[in-house]
């Protein structure tokens, strides 16, 4: 069973454990800023360098969502470090490695962080020929952005694939696009046809065989008459589960 099912019966991993009668770990529960802190400058102190949130998430004590909630961007790690560790002896070998900015330079990075985050309103600029375009930032292990086309549906799949149990066999440019194996049952597995979509509808409106697939992997379900055989896994869905377990 693979955490992206049990996350789909319960609101977080925390309650799935208790569900299941066992106490949740509780090391994770209301953690102090300095305990966070005090971390993430072992780890600088032990690479000499700053990590980044791939590298905390495997070396460090905690997870980086807990940072998100407490401090805001990852990239905001070495100047709210910096504040805490200030006139500490402990920290004096530290400080040195995390890089300085100006007040002005500050204030410009403060302000494209700004631009970076999701507004409910924003105002739309015009749109500048010859540049590549962007999804809504995401930050999911490494991902900066939403998917944009089906390319990235792909890519994104590859990354969780494992996790939702699946086990990739072929990826093709006809269709279907993917043959993978998934288990069923204990010791048996089944093989299943994947076609990538941006958007569900796209799959009729590229004139694919329903009988020719299994799955339709996408990052936007949109298609409300999708034939009842015919399954849908909606990334956009999913990593919001997965990233929930991370926290």
């Amino acid at each position: 069973m693979t955490e992206y099912q049990i996350l789909q019966h319960f609101p977080s991993w925390r309650e799935a454990v208790r569900a299941a009668g066992l106490e949740p770990d509780a090391t994770n529960v209301k953690l102090a800023d300095e305990d966070l802190l005090q971390d993430w400058g072992d780890l600088v102190r032990k690479h000499r360098q700053i990590p980044t949130r791939n590298q905390y998430r495997r070396e460090g004590r905690y997870s980086p969502g807990v940072f998100d909630r407490h401090f805001g961007p990852w990239s905001r790690m070495p100047s709210v470090f910096r504040e805490f560790a200030q006139g500490k002896a402990e920290w004096a070998d530290v400080l040195p490695l995390l890089p300085t900015t100006s007040p002005k330079q500050t204030s410009r990075n403060n302000s494209i962080l700004a631009d970076e985050r999701p507004m409910a309103i924003q105002q739309r600029h015009r749109k500048l020929e010859s540049r590549p375009t962007y999804g809504n930032p995401i930050d999911f292990r490494g991902l900066r952005h939403e998917p944009v086309n089906e390319d990235g549906v792909v890519f994104l799949f590859g990354m969780v694939a494992k996790e939702l149990g699946y086990m990739v066999e072929a990826v093709q440019a006809g269709f279907p696009d993917c043959e993978a194996k998934r288990q069923i049952d204990a010791g048996k597995w089944q093989r299943v046809r994947i076609e990538f979509e941006f958007e569900s509808r796209n799959f009729r409106d590229h004139g694919h065989s329903e009988d020719g697939c299994d799955i339709i992997v996408c990052w936007r379900h949109n298609w409300p008459n999708c034939p009842s055989h015919l399954e849908i896994l909606e990334l956009a869905s999913v990593i919001k589960s997965l990233a929930k377990s991370e926290d």
